[in-house]
């Protein structure tokens, strides 16, 4: 009887626990590095819980009444649980209110970033425009110190007769001169006013004298006295003029009594 004890305790299949008092010996060797491992506060909270088990008798639970625990490892190991969970939400707030600064950080810049791209477009097209006006400026000037030698030029036309061959040549080389100038003029925008028979306006044309005539209406230019030039839509110079002013009433006669 007793060997088939023995030899019930020491076979492999028998599914037999062993008797009290032998501890079975786990022969798995312990894993190197387990990234799982339980953190230290879990220890310690698995540490004091099984310590409290221990020394309980068997079938009483430790006292959890009002939040006291009869262990002072496992109440221990939950204030320190409580403190790292305190310690937790606190930086989670304080995380979160770094988060909220810096999204106000980046709107800010963001703002100021468009504003600045505002700005710059709005000096971009300031600048082009006072480019343009300078260069508008400049080249008025120049064409105004050259419309006195035009004046010359038709004066000179409209006065001189030549009357001889040699003096047509002359005539003609110079009046080559002035048609040059006057194509040079006109492929930069200048041209000429046509006054004469329009409306007399302040804005391009300058009365000189006024004409009681019977050929145009009043307040109708008469004649151009120096012709007026416009650059574009620009008035370079303006035309001096007559203007026609309505014929005066022919004077009755009083015959004597």
């Amino acid at each position: 009887m007793i060997d088939e004890e023995n030899q019930q305790y020491h076979d492999p299949n028998s599914a037999a626990t062993a008797p009290e008092g032998v501890q079975a010996v786990d022969e798995t060797p312990p894993a190197e590095g387990n990234l799982n491992e339980p953190l230290d506060w879990e220890l310690q909270i698995a540490q004091a819980y099984q310590s409290s088990e221990a020394s309980q008798p068997a079938g009483n639970a430790p006292s959890t009444s009002g939040g006291n625990f009869a262990d002072p490892g496992l109440a221990e190991a939950l204030e320190f649980l409580k403190a790292e969970l305190a310690s937790a939400t606190k930086e989670n707030e304080s995380l979160k209110a770094q988060v909220q600064a810096s999204s106000a950080q980046v709107d800010d810049l963001k703002n100021q970033n468009l504003r600045l791209a505002a700005d710059f477009e709005n000096f971009r097209r300031r600048t082009a425009k006072e480019k343009e006006e300078l260069d508008l400026q400049v080249k008025c000037a120049t064409i105004m110190e050259l419309l006195p030698v035009i004046d010359n030029f038709e004066r000179a036309r409209s006065h001189i007769k030549p009357q001889t061959d040699g003096e047509m040549g002359i005539h003609k080389s110079y009046q080559s001169v002035y048609k040059q100038m006057v194509d040079c003029l006109k492929r930069v925008g200048v041209s000429p006013m046509r006054p004469e028979g329009q409306p007399f306006d302040p804005n391009l044309h300058e009365a000189v004298m006024r004409e009681p005539t019977d050929q145009y209406e009043e307040g109708t230019v008469a004649e151009e006295l120096v012709r007026g030039y416009m650059l574009g839509e620009r008035v370079l110079r303006h035309a001096m003029v007559k203007v026609a002013a309505a014929p005066e009433p022919a004077s009755e006669e009083v015959e004597p009594q």
